[in-house]
Formats: C-alpha cells, sequence, structure tokens
C-alpha cells in the first residue's frame, strides 16, 4: 500500500551529527529529541520580553524556573568555616530585580569567582536555577546565568522589547542551552519539507513551514509567535486527521456480510417483549447501526451514550439483528465482573429467547454463551463448542475471546464494551476471526467532547446517546467534608441506614483494596500545599468495611468487592448484592462500569478527590437506575480552596457526563486525553489543544478525507507522506489508536 517514496528529510539528520555526542546525549536523555527535526518541534513554552516583568515577587517554591533580571548589587563576603579556618572562605551574595520584586543569588567557595567579576550591577542576565528559601528569604544557590549583552548602538527600548524564547527545560538542560542548540540547527529550518498541500496553505493563509519554524523560535513580534504557532497547530490537525483518515479509507475497503434481520425473526421477537418503548435517541441510533449492518463493507461505529442512556439495550438489538441475519456475535467486556453482569442481563432481557435448542426456548431462539479465562475447562470446552457449530448466536467474554483456540462459525458483529481499556490489537485479533470482517461497535459510556472524539477515535463514525430513558430517577450530589465537618461524615452513615431501613441498599467506594504488603508507592508529582491530606494512604476497601460493620452500619448485612478476589466469589457477592441479600456493598472501582442494581439508591465515595472526574461520573451512575431517586455523597479531607475540591464541586453541580468531560479536558494535559499517560510515547500534539482548537480539528478533518478520498496514496503529495510516516514512526500508531 505505502509504494511512493517519502522525501529525503535534512530534517531527519541525527543530533550528534551537528551538535556533537556529549549535547545528543543529554538532548536525548532528558528531552526525548534525536533529530534535528525532534530540537526544532521543540517548541518554546512562553517568550519573555527583557523588560517585562517576571514577577519575582510571585516565583514558586521548590520549582526550576528561568528569570530575566538586572543586578542591583553584588557583595562578597569572607569568613572562617572548617574548610578556610583562616577567614578565607567566600561566599557571593547578589540581589537581582526585575522592578516588582527583589531575588538574592548565592554563590560558594571556588564557584565566586567568575560571577564576581560578571554580575556587576546594572548588567542584565538570564537566572535559572532552583527556588529555596534561606532566612525567611527567596533564594537561587549557585544559579546557571547567561548574560544579555545588546548591541551597544541598541536602544533601551529595542533592548527590552527583544522577545527572548523560554524553552521547557530540564535542570540538566538550561533553557538558553536549548536554545543555543536551537540557534544552531535552525538554518536546516529552511530545507524543511512542507506536508500542507499548496492549496489549503494558501487557501488559509499560513504561513509556510521553514517560515514558521523560524518565528517561532526567533520572533520579532508578538504578530510572529501567533502566525506561527497558528501554521503549526495546523500541521498537528492535518497530518494526525490524514493518518485517520486514511485508516478509515482503509477500512471502507474491506469487504463485510451484509446483515440485514430477517422480518418476523429474533429481533422482532424480542421486540415485542419488551415492557416499555424505546427512546427516540435509542431508535435513531439504532437506525444508524442497521444502516451500517445492512452494507457491504465493515460498520466502524462509536458509540457514547451517558451512563444509563441504555446503550447496552441498543447494543444487544444490533446484536439480535446479526443472528437474525444468519451470523455471530460477540461482545467483548474488560473485566470479568463485568462481562458476567452483562451475560447475566442479556439473558434477563431475552429470557426464553436465549435459550436456543433447550426445552422451553422460543422457536426463534439463539443460546448465549459466556466465555472468560477462570472458567473451569468442561465449561469451557462447552462454550467453545457451541460456538464453533453456530449454535451460540451471541457470546460475552473477557480478553479470553480473543485468543487463537476460539473459533467462531460465521462471526458477523463485534461489541466492544469501553474502549479505552482495549488496544487497536485485540480489535484486529478479533476481526480476523470472521470468514471476513466483522462489523465493529465500540461502546463508551465517558462522553468525548466532540473534537477529542475526532482525534482519538477518528476512525470510527459516532453516534451519541444523550437522553436517559423514560423513570430513571435524578440523582442528587454532595460534597461531604470530613476534615472541617466530621459531623457530615456521621450524617453520610445515617442517610445509609434510612435508605436500607427503606428497603434499599447502598454502595462505598474506596480508592484501594487494603491487603497490599506495602504501601503504594506516591506517584512523582510534585507536592502542592494543598497535600496535607495526602500524607495518609488512601482509604482501603478491607478497613472501611470493618469499620462499617463495627461502627456506624453495625447490624446492617455489609460485604466487600474488589478485583482481586476469586472470580467466582465476586460474582456470588454480586448475585447476593443484586438479589438484594445485602444491604451494603464496599468496593473498589470494579463497580464502575456497567453494574446494575436498580434497588441500590445510595453511593458514599470515600476520598472522593482521589478519582478523576469522569470516574466519579461514571461511578455515580450506578444508583438511580431503579424508580426512587438516587443519592452521591464525595467524601473528602481537601481543603475548601483547593482545586481537588472545586472539582468534586463541578461533579455535584452537573449531571451532564459531556459538561464534565470537558472540566475534566480542561484540568488535565493534553497528552493524558490522547492516552499518552498510558501508552509512554510523547504525544505528537504540542501547539494543537484538543479543547481550544476544536475548529481547527474539524476544519482538517474534513481537508484531511477530501485529499485522501482524492489520492489515498498521496501518490501527488510526496511531503505530506514524509510527515506521515514521521508521525507514525514515532508514535507506531498506538496514540492513534489510543485503544
Amino acid at each position: 500500500m505505502d509504494l511512493v517514496p517519502a522525501l529525503e528529510e535534512p530534517l531527519r539528520q541525527p543530533l550528534k551529527s551537528v551538535l556533537g555526542p556529549a549535547t545528543a546525549k543529554v538532548m536525548a536523555e532528558h528531552l526525548g529529541l534525536l533529530t534535528v527535526g525532534d530540537l526544532l518541534h521543540h517548541y518554546p513554552r512562553r517568550y519573555e520580553e527583557r523588560g517585562q516583568l517576571t514577577h519575582l515577587a510571585d516565583l514558586p517554591m521548590d520549582e526550576h524556573v528561568t528569570v530575566v533580571a538586572q543586578v542591583a548589587d553584588a557583595r562578597l563576603h569572607t569568613f572562617a568555616s572548617a574548610k578556610a579556618p583562616r577567614g578565607k572562605g567566600q561566599r557571593l551574595e547578589v540581589t537581582i530585580t526585575d522592578g516588582s520584586g527583589r531575588l538574592q543569588l548565592v554563590f560558594f567557595g571556588a564557584g565566586v569567582h567568575k560571577p564576581h567579576k560578571e554580575l556587576l550591577p546594572g548588567t542584565r542576565a538570564m537566572f535559572a536555577g532552583k527556588v529555596s528559601v534561606f532566612n525567611r528569604r527567596l533564594q537561587l544557590a549557585h544559579p546557571a546565568y547567561e548574560l544579555l549583552r545588546g548591541d551597544p548602538e541598541e536602544s533601551v527600548e529595542t533592548w527590552a522589547g527583544a522577545l527572548i524564547p523560554i524553552y521547557p527545560a530540564t535542570a540538566k538542560l538550561e533553557s538558553w542551552k536549548i536554545g543555543k542548540a536551537i540557534q544552531t540547527v535552525l538554518p536546516t529550518a529552511q530545507e524543511a519539507v512542507d506536508p500542507l498541500p499548496d492549496t489549503l496553505r494558501e487557501g488559509r493563509g499560513l504561513v509556510p513551514l521553514p517560515e514558521a519554524l523560524l518565528k517561532i523560535h526567533r520572533p520579532h513580534t508578538k504578530a510572529d509567535i501567533e502566525g506561527a504557532r497558528s501554521r503549526l497547530k495546523w500541521d498537528e490537525a492535518f497530518v494526525l486527521q490524514v493518518a485517520l483518515a486514511r485508516r478509515r479509507h482503509a477500512d471502507a475497503q474491506l469487504p463485510a456480510v451484509p446483515r440485514k434481520p430477517a422480518p418476523d425473526g429474533l429481533l422482532t421477537a424480542f421486540d415485542a417483549r419488551l415492557p416499555f418503548t424505546l427512546t427516540d435517541g435509542q431508535q435513531r441510533v439504532s437506525r444508524e447501526i442497521f444502516d451500517d449492518l445492512a452494507t457491504d463493507h465493515p460498520m466502524h461505529r462509536l458509540l457514547q451514550g451517558e451512563v444509563g442512556s441504555g446503550k447496552t439495550m441498543v447494543a444487544l438489538r444490533a446484536m439480535l439483528a446479526v443472528v437474525d441475519a444468519g451470523g455471530q456475535a460477540a461482545m467483548l467486556a474488560p473485566t470479568e465482573v463485568l462481562a458476567q453482569q452483562h451475560h447475566r442481563s442479556v439473558v434477563e432481557m431475552m429470557g426464553e429467547l436465549a435459550e436456543g435448542g433447550m426445552l422451553g426456548g422460543a422457536e426463534q431462539a439463539t443460546k448465549v454463551v459466556l466465555l472468560t479465562g477462570s472458567m473451569g475447562a468442561a465449561a469451557r470446552r462447552h462454550a467453545l463448542l457451541d460456538l464453533t457449530t453456530g449454535e451460540a448466536g451471541i457470546v460475552i467474554g473477557t480478553h479470553a475471546l480473543i485468543e487463537d483456540k476460539v473459533q467462531f462459525h460465521d462471526l458477523g458483529l463485534v461489541v466492544v464494551d469501553e474502549q479505552h481499556r482495549f488496544g487497536v490489537e485485540q480489535r484486529d485479533a478479533l476481526r480476523g476471526k470472521g470468514k471476513q470482517p466483522p462489523h465493529l461497535l465500540v461502546m463508551t459510556a465517558t462522553p468525548i467532547p466532540r473534537t477529542v472524539a475526532m482525534t482519538v477515535f477518528g476512525d470510527l463514525e459516532t453516534s451519541v446517546l444523550d437522553q436517559l430513558p423514560a423513570g430513571r430517577s435524578p440523582i442528587a450530589s454532595h460534597v461531604v467534608p470530613a476534615a472541617d465537618k466530621p459531623h457530615f461524615l456521621s450524617r453520610a452513615w445515617e442517610r445509609v441506614r434510612e435508605e436500607v431501613e427503606n428497603g434499599h441498599q447502598a454502595y462505598v467506594v474506596c480508592p484501594r483494596i487494603g491487603d497490599e504488603e506495602d504501601e503504594p508507592k506516591k506517584s512523582a508529582k510534585k507536592k502542592s500545599p494543598e497535600d496535607e491530606a495526602e500524607k495518609r494512604p488512601p482509604l482501603a476497601v478491607l478497613d472501611v468495611a470493618g469499620h462499617l460493620s463495627k461502627g456506624p452500619l453495625q447490624g446492617l448485612r455489609v460485604e466487600v468487592l474488589h478485583g482481586r478476589m476469586h472470580p467466582d466469589d465476586k460474582d456470588a457477592v454480586m448475585r447476593r448484592f443484586a438479589a438484594g441479600e445485602t444491604h451494603v456493598l464496599v468496593a473498589t472501582t470494579v463497580i464502575e462500569v456497567g453494574v446494575n442494581v436498580p434497588n441500590a439508591t445510595a453511593m458514599v465515595i470515600m476520598d472522593a478527590d482521589r478519582f478523576g472526574v469522569s470516574q466519579l461520573h461514571q461511578l455515580r451512575g450506578r444508583v438511580g437506575r431503579g424508580s426512587a431517586p438516587g443519592l452521591c455523597l464525595l467524601v473528602t479531607e481537601m481543603p475548601e480552596a483547593s482545586p481537588a475540591r472545586q472539582r468534586l464541586g463541578a461533579v455535584a453541580s452537573t449531571l451532564d457526563g459531556f459538561e464534565l468531560s470537558r472540566i475534566d479536558l480542561e484540568q488535565r494535559r493534553e497528552g493524558d486525553v490522547l492516552g499518552q499517560a498510558q501508552s509512554g510515547a510523547r504525544t505528537s500534539l504540542k501547539v494543537l489543544a484538543v479543547i481550544e482548537d476544536e475548529e481547527i480539528i474539524a476544519e482538517a478533518r474534513e481537508e484531511a478525507t477530501a485529499v485522501v478520498a482524492q489520492d489515498p496514496e498521496l501518490t501527488h503529495l510526496p511531503a505530506l507522506r514524509t510527515a506521515l510516516d514521521a508521525l507514525l514512526d514515532e508514535e507506531r500508531e498506538q496514540y492513534l489508536e489510543k485503544g
């Protein structure tokens, strides 16, 4: 497929051939930069105007900072010390100012001589170091510095107005060292191969790539920076969308068996059994899916739905349509608990229609089998046989479904639940199980803003279920500030008791299990002042369950559920809870997705600040599933002014998952959104912001789709091929597939 030679790209030169092995090694180790192109695409984080105040008054503690300032005062002190008993120890104290505040610099011992000669009052320089406190004053000890010598002819105004790029730096590589390295390779930018087709670039008034690279690193004006950034954003958006458009195009060329349901078959019988009518949204999305299933190319559709919007019902009807058309359907769930849960609810919803080949089974019935890794050998053999013979029309399982041993009679549809837990390899492995590629439906209950869907799931068409079925109850959510108001927590447990006395049940969710040998290591993130509560380990299921049984919930039937239990035990616990035999289930996030117990009306989330916004929204969706209103209490010890508390406030204030996913995105780094946190590769989005640049992404998708439709191999756009190869080479397609 990829026969067109990519253009030779001067930017592919390794850095060591240009900067020398020592500098190249530091660049590779500390910033992951290997080629000239990598370095040119390491853009400034911000720009300092020399004359602009850097606000020394606002420096953050313990952080590595770069400041531009003028020396106000420099004093050399001589003192006696153990090493220099005759009073020959030297300490240079330099005070610098930027007009907003003052900062002390200190140099000791042999490190005094050079700064003593260079840092004279009136000298301007860039200083970099770690901010610490000494004698209740901020200081930088032994900072690295670079003198800023203006041209002697240069007026003060020009000197002060010059823009100095400040690069994302590390303690080993100061910003100006990166700047100097960039200065060395900048001439090569003239030879940068421009990936944007000329018509697109000219039509949108974007500057050529060489010019954009020069201007982002050496701007004369703020307009230079703006022009360069908007051009570079287009590059990122467009190349990424071309990669996705090519994948969609390749998928559309694949053959598939059209699956049209028989007029009076299984689907008709199932719909007749339903005790309610489908919502307009469910009907609309079902039509989109049935239209796709009827074509001779594989469907690739993402079904997004709010928690409880009835996605499983839509997916089940699609599966039944395929069984009607003579094929088989497989549903892939991320955990055993969820696979068992889906299997139970599908069998319940289908009734005698799930009893194919059995006494009492309906005429149009099929068999629904479960396949998980921990099944006994006999049950597993039985399930595999039913799949090979075609006796089972529907199989629900975990990753076990992907194993080589699993053979289908005629796999027509794969439904993947909670896409973000599956990689594209798994999707492809299942795809290979059919005689021809099966249709694919991916479900996610995490609402995804439109642009993220375009970027992350760009190879899938999207359907959205945005209304809740009738009869779903509202959920009231409240933050319980355990540290400020301990009596609020006591009241929370009273509320749980009241729910149980009214015949309902409750969940209590904790961040960890509690039988870990050693405390989980703290992540390496910086401690912020609000992290006081972080000093204790997160609350654990086993401890909390013990405390509740002996204390506030004494006399109620309390059980625990977590990921390390044996699958049979997990299933038994869930069955007892679903049957109403257990009053309170203390669990980890294994209950986050798909667990459906309509009688559970209350949820208390302990240490709620340790969960992400989307996760809290998912968890909360487990209550209010019946006719009684739901209650969700978010317990936290975080202080009121902390970002963590504000995040919980946002979750408590709205039930709109799309609104929450925007809040979530704004608070997290772009890379996390694109799955970079999990894959460990660095994100190729450096200037494009998925939320802010919604328009660019939407336009880039249109342009990319048009370009690929006209020239799928990009035969006439070798420069675009080069950029695409670089992107796919760097990312190995993994983050496009974000699975």
